[in-house]
């Protein structure tokens, strides 16, 4: 299986230099083949691949000798970013979808470059780069398994972190079904869970919206190209940065709890994007700071490496049916308690949902547990 290490770079001043003007290069070269794509099919009809423009890689390097400065393989792995921006592109064009065409990346727009195979070496406290130099790395956990690719990110916030793609040779240990949990996601509550808990919703965006908009108005009154809005757009970057750590550090706790805690997970197989189609923007704003999606992959992959089972169940109708008598009734999204007419149970709405969603992936498993349903989790 692959896993991906991610860890913190500290470049000196004239390491970042050089690797901005890597940076600069690759997307020059990235734009340049999108344009010779663009222009290609445009007036001959002609699709280029891959390997047309890599073997064009010789002249462009004497026609622009900035280009000797970069690997090879670096380059070579632009052209695999094109590729790939255009097979997507086909591939929704072909299934309907909106297609999407590969745009031209600006200056904020191209903020990584990758050594797909060689032209890096991880030493103890310093990961040597290919016509970059060693620079000092953080590396605050061991790397497990081959590395296999290495890629250099900057962040809006002007900070670098390299990330190795590792293979790992790892055989989970199967583990029994139970304890066997049942979770459903929400807005108002983060989670609850079929046991009767609940993880409440921090709302981490919300809670920095004041400050956000406080430097955004700052930022819109800046002259564009200006050192000073350069100042503040960076200012703008770490208030986002700041709201994106304190989601990540909550997700990867939480998801990493319940990993450890249960054998047999279930979990609702969520369709983000047809959740927030013709909703109102402050709803979708509210789903989009939940990280939903986020979550519950976070589940998953952590519970495949430890051996546990997922089981993703169709969420159709699991807040309106009753986990008690099965009577379904129509709920408005305001409402928060579910009162059934039939047998007067009367619940949260959400909890009742993660009783019906331990339901579903016991019936999954083939058994058939009698209503109302009890969690072993404890």
């Amino acid at each position: 299986m692959k896993k991906v290490f991610r860890y913190r770079v500290f470049p000196t001043s004239s390491q970042t230099m050089i690797l901005n003007q890597t940076l600069d290069g690759c997307r020059w070269l990235y734009n340049h083949l999108l344009e010779q794509r663009k222009n290609t099919w445009e007036t001959e009809k002609k699709s280029l691949s891959y390997y047309d423009q890599t073997n064009s890689f010789n002249q462009f390097k004497q026609d622009n000798p900035f280009l000797k400065d970069i690997h090879s393989q670096v380059l070579q792995n632009v052209a695999k970013r094109i590729d790939l921006a255009f097979k997507s592109f086909y591939r929704r064009t072909r299934k309907s979808e909106k297609p999407g065409y590969p745009r031209f990346r600006g200056k904020f727009r191209y903020d990584s470059f990758c050594y797909p195979q060689s032209g890096f070496k991880l030493l103890k406290n310093v990961v040597r780069l290919s016509k970059i130099g060693g620079v000092r790395i953080n590396l605050h956990r061991p790397i497990e398994g081959e590395i296999k690719t290495c890629t250099i990110k900057k962040t809006p916030t002007e900070k670098w972190f390299v990330s190795f793609s590792c293979d790992i040779e790892h055989t989970p240990i199967q583990q029994p079904i139970k304890p066997i949990m049942g979770i459903d996601v929400g807005l108002e509550n983060f989670a609850w869970f079929s046991d009767g808990r609940r993880i409440k919703n921090p709302k981490f965006f919300q809670q920095e919206e004041k400050a956000l908009a406080r430097v955004q108005r700052k930022l819109s009154k800046q002259k564009k190209g200006t050192p000073i809005r350069t100042r503040v757009r960076k200012t703008v970057a770490r208030v986002h940065e700041r709201i994106k750590n304190k989601r990540h550090n909550f997700i990867h706790h939480k998801s990493r709890k319940i990993a450890d805690r249960f054998n047999t997970i279930v979990i609702e197989n969520l369709n983000i994007r047809s959740i927030i189609k013709d909703n109102h923007r402050r709803i979708n704003k509210s789903i989009g700071d939940a990280a939903w999606r986020m979550f519950l992959n976070a589940i998953e992959y952590k519970a495949e490496y430890a051996g546990k089972q997922v089981i993703k169940v169709n969420p159709a109708y699991t807040s309106q049916t009753c986990s008690k008598c099965r009577t379904r009734i129509k709920l408005k999204l305001s409402d928060h308690i579910f009162h059934c007419p039939s047998c007067d149970l009367r619940i949260n709405r959400d909890y009742n949902a993660s009783i019906n969603i331990l339901s579903l992936g016991l019936q999954t498993l083939g058994i058939f547990p009698r209503s109302p349903v009890t969690c072993d989790g404890d």
